[in-house]
């Protein structure tokens, strides 16, 4: 996802259409990107290390954007 101090011009256009459409309840939009890896690992801890290790070397850049990432079984 984009950092929240950066502006988001993608979810800015999304904001203001979806209260051109009537939908004024939604007050922020913010668009970014979702990948899903599949990671064998001997545990979870493990595999949380693995996915953010990805996410910092290769998939987010830092600069400009945050991640976050869910491990499921």
């Amino acid at each position: 996802m984009p950092l929240k101090e950066l502006l988001d011009p993608q979810g800015k256009a999304v904001n203001t259409s979806l209260h051109n459409l009537g939908l004024t309840n939604v007050q922020d939009v913010r668009i970014g990107k979702h990948i899903t890896l599949n990671i064998e690992a001997a545990s979870k801890d493990a595999a949380e290390q693995i996915a953010r290790e990805a996410c910092k070397k290769l998939l987010a850049n830092q600069v400009m954007e945050a991640f976050d990432f869910t491990i499921t079984e």
